[in-house]
């Protein structure tokens, strides 16, 4: 193994740009309404922006321009401590998006695996909470994915835990956490509650998503000012973003990027000796 950088810099974002033929992304649960791709790069600039303002670090992954969904970062890679599990996404459409976060993360220094057929996961099914992961199962993430997945993390100390998926395209379209622990979700889009042992109900399905920034700062889409209002107080600060064509095709602020916080030294080979060269 030989790490090109050491790794716990500080706060990374992974961010792609979006592709000439965003409009043309896939939709599983939503109608399909017209997307205006110029306010769709406003919009993705802005959200950059944000999470820079917030003391990101953001690193933009080499565009896929061939595939209309690759702007949704998250879902090509899975990073815990310093082993980047890249993802096989349960659309055949979405399978060249992973190349270029591949090589993103490997000039990171991360030690690197790999989903193999027949597994696949989407790195939107996946909701860290300190060591325990949870995973959706569901449309886009299997149960060969999932084993997967465990065998990778679980030496390294992490927990396992999967979620049934069946209302909503990924996990994290259903729940996200605040920075206590606590699971939030909109109730009628969230299978399983009682698999997460604190969950508050938000009153809006966007406001199920939220990105950690850091502190009591949480980024939020501006289409859920209620779930903004109770998070406010509860004594957290909602950054709200304009994400409105991005939700169009079911996306929200937590897909648009691949967060890495203080990655710790690597362990010697955390991933069966596929690491980074």
């Amino acid at each position: 193994m030989n790490n090109t950088r050491p790794l716990g810099a500080g706060r990374l974002a992974l961010v792609r740009r979006p592709a000439p033929g965003l409009a043309d992304g896939l939709l599983t649960h939503l109608a399909r309404t017209p997307v205006d791709t110029a306010a769709a790069l406003r919009q993705w600039e802005e959200y950059v922006a944000a999470l820079r303002e917030h003391g990101w670090r953001t690193i933009e992954v080499e565009p896929a321009d061939e595939c209309p969904d690759s702007v949704f970062v998250e879902d090509t890679v899975v990073v815990y401590r310093s082993a980047a599990l890249i993802t096989r996404p349960g659309a055949d459409s979405r399978l060249p998006e992973t190349a270029g976060t591949e090589r993103a993360v490997t000039r990171l220094g991360c030690l690197v695996g790999r989903i193999t057929a027949p597994g696949t996961l989407d790195g939107g099914d996946v909701l860290k909470i300190g060591d325990t992961i949870y995973v959706g199962r569901g449309g886009r993430t299997n149960a060969e994915g999932v084993r997967q997945l465990r065998a990778a993390f679980e030496p390294l100390g992490a927990r396992v835990v999967a979620v049934p998926v069946g209302s909503v395209l990924h996990l994290k379209s259903a729940v996200t956490a605040l920075p206590d622990g606590t699971v939030i979700g909109h109730p009628p889009l969230v299978d399983a509650p009682g698999l997460f042992p604190r969950f508050l109900p938000v009153p809006e399905e966007a406001g199920a998503h939220v990105v950690l920034l850091g502190d009591d700062r949480l980024l939020i889409s501006s289409a859920a000012p209620r779930s903004a209002e109770l998070l406010a107080s509860l004594g957290y600060r909602p950054v709200p973003v304009d994400i409105g064509e991005f939700e169009k095709l079911e996306g929200c602020v937590t897909c648009l990027s691949v967060r890495l916080r203080d990655l710790p030294p690597a362990p010697a080979d955390p991933l069966g000796g596929r690491s980074a060269g």
